[in-house]
């Protein structure tokens, strides 16, 4: 799936829109992911990554190389 995320499988759910008036519509939800450069398996590489994953730690995000340089 596109817009899944890589590390939880957290993908599109569905379901209605009800209207005040109570017309019933199809519509989808969609996770919150983000194109990050993570640090894999001892390099580094972008993924597909939910905010969740992102916010509990279980994925760690790599040191751009611009402020590593920058620092050094």
């Amino acid at each position: 799936m596109a817009r899944s995320c890589e590390i939880c499988g957290k993908g599109p759910m569905h379901g209605h829109q009800i209207s005040h008036a109570h017309n019933v519509s199809q519509r989808v939800w969609y996770p919150n992911v983000q194109k990050v450069k993570v640090v894999a398996g001892g390099t580094r590489r972008r993924m597909k990554v939910c905010t969740r994953c992102l916010r509990s730690g279980a994925v760690v995000k790599a040191a751009s190389g611009r402020s590593a340089r920058a620092v050094s």
